[in-house]
């Protein structure tokens, strides 16, 4: 995805190509790809970077989603996830109707998309979320509500102890040494990312840990947090990029056999 700042409304446009579906606000700005012969492939790769919260979190009771685009970690989740139950917040109609040109599920009992402002709605989940996917990019990039304190807060006040956030932020954004400030903050400094994982877009994976509770969840993310995503160097990158690609593939796997 690539950021275009300009002050005009865009109309979120489908475009086809080849193989491919997008899903963009401008030409060029793609905000989601899909594969016509594989529609629950995750393509992109920040996409599938993001999936790396199942190393923190492997069976997610409740999974909430900043953000829908083309729904391709919607559905994705959705088919590999059973266990999980979906909640999508998307501010924006017009991308909602566009969910059948991306084969995304219809609602049902696990799974619903909600036309909603997510900094209003985010403290109606207080203690409900084991994940939480920032990805509510617009035309300009990273609206500034989903990279401030005050939604910060509300997104740790709505994970459970040992819920994962991860935040999809442009490596270039002009605020991202404010972002990461603002979220160590928040999640008192239990915050990483893994190294050249996913090009311009720096995945930011936070822990929500409570103090003096022994719970299993947060002490593996603990564990990974310090172990593996600090990691640093090209080595590690590509490691990370391979690692990303073989926890989908993994999760695929798993469910063609179920």
């Amino acid at each position: 995805m690539q950021p275009i700042l300009d002050a005009r409304p865009a109309t979120p446009r489908v475009r086809t190509r080849g193989g491919l579906r997008t899903l963009e606000f401008r030409p060029g700005m793609v905000q989601s790809e899909m594969s016509l012969a594989d529609p629950d492939r995750l393509v992109l790769s920040y996409a599938r970077a993001m999936m790396c919260f199942v190393l923190f979190q492997p069976r997610p009771a409740h999974i909430v989603m900043v953000g829908l685009g083309g729904g391709s970690l919607a559905k994705f989740c959705y088919r590999t996830l059973p266990h999980s139950r979906i909640t999508v917040l998307e501010l924006r109609a017009d991308v909602i109707a566009l969910r059948e040109q991306f084969a995304i599920p219809p609602d049902d009992e696990r799974f619903r998309i909600i036309h909603a402002d997510a900094t209003h709605y985010m403290p109606r989940l207080k203690g409900s979320a084991d994940v939480l996917l920032v990805d509510g990019f617009d035309e300009a990039g990273l609206p500034p509500a989903l990279g401030s304190t005050a939604f910060y807060a509300d997104c740790r006040r709505a994970l459970r102890p040992g819920g994962v956030l991860v935040a999809n932020v442009f490596s270039y954004d002009p605020h991202y040494a404010a972002i990461l400030r603002r979220l160590r903050q928040c999640f008192r400094q239990r915050v990483g990312s893994f190294h050249g994982i996913a090009g311009n877009n720096r995945l930011l994976f936070a822990v929500k840990a409570a103090p003096g509770v022994a719970d299993p969840c947060a002490a593996r993310a603990q564990r990974l947090l310090r172990r593996l995503v600090h990691r640093r160097g090209p080595f590690w990158g590509a490691a990370h990029r391979l690692l990303a690609r073989w926890t989908v593939f993994r999760l695929r796997w798993l469910q063609g056999r179920g």
